[in-house]
């Protein structure tokens, strides 16, 4: 498990949610935002099943139209443990 904390951007846009390209891998729970600005959220990775996935983080600002853009990327590999036996 990994958290992830955004802190507040210093321009005028807003983190609006988390988004991973591979849920199989790893999967995003936990979305938060604080009145303060900043993003929170848990990132749970697959412990049987090795892959990659991106991890994505839009902002804008809140008072125009049209769809956030990404402000922040993650690349995670998961690696499985060996299993015993």
């Amino acid at each position: 498990m990994i958290s992830l904390v955004l802190r507040p951007r210093v321009d005028d846009k807003r983190w609006t949610d988390v988004r991973s390209s591979a849920p199989v891998f790893v999967v995003v729970t936990g979305w938060r935002l604080d009145t303060d600005g900043t993003a929170h959220a848990t990132l749970r990775c697959a412990g049987t099943r090795g892959g990659t996935a991106r991890v994505t983080a839009p902002a804008k600002a809140p008072d125009v139209a049209g769809a956030a853009r990404v402000a922040f990327t993650l690349d995670v590999t998961v690696t499985p443990y060996p299993r015993e036996g």
